[in-house]
């Protein structure tokens, strides 16, 4: 039976998305390391005008994606307490559905960063692979793995098993 008062167990059910959002992290500080070492070497350089206008349509899309994760993220979130069990382990189907839930919000917020390092690589300046980086590691921040969502999803899909 559940025991909500578990949180030893539902925080090492949370090392594999935490090991995402770390992989994720060492990704940015990897794209910084290229860009601050080699990146002279490496860019680029496209003309002023389609710099500009690949930079303002990447903005856009960085804009849109916040909105756009969160609103993935809660229908995940909620698909992960309403679906119907594959498996008669509750505990185990809880893990691999948060798990996706991490992934595809790591992946949506990863995206950020890798705007800054095109645009790195296309001759922009170190302002804007900043702003992309830290963009993404606030996203990486806001939807990193949670405690309380996930215990929810788990004391969900135990009840549904008791019914």
């Amino acid at each position: 039976m559940y025991n909500p008062n578990d949180h030893q167990a539902l925080n090492a059910d949370l090392k594999l998305p935490w090991l995402i959002v770390g992989m994720m992290l060492v990704t940015l500080l990897i794209y910084l390391v290229i860009c601050f070492t080699l990146g002279t070497e490496l860019q680029e350089p496209l003309p002023e005008i389609t710099r500009i206008k690949i930079r303002t349509a990447l903005y856009i899309i960085a804009i849109v994606t916040f909105p756009m994760t969160n609103l993935i993220r809660h229908i995940q979130l909620k698909l992960n307490q309403t679906m119907p069990l594959t498996q008669t382990n509750y505990r185990a189907e809880a893990k691999k559905r948060y798990l996706l839930t991490i992934i595809v919000s790591m992946a949506s917020v990863e995206s950020i960063g890798v705007f800054g390092f095109l645009l790195f690589m296309f001759g922009d300046g170190v302002n804007n692979l900043i702003i992309f980086t830290v963009l993404s590691a606030l996203g990486m921040f806001l939807y990193r793995p949670k405690l309380d969502e996930y215990s929810y999803i788990v004391e969900l899909l135990a009840t549904k098993t008791h019914e």
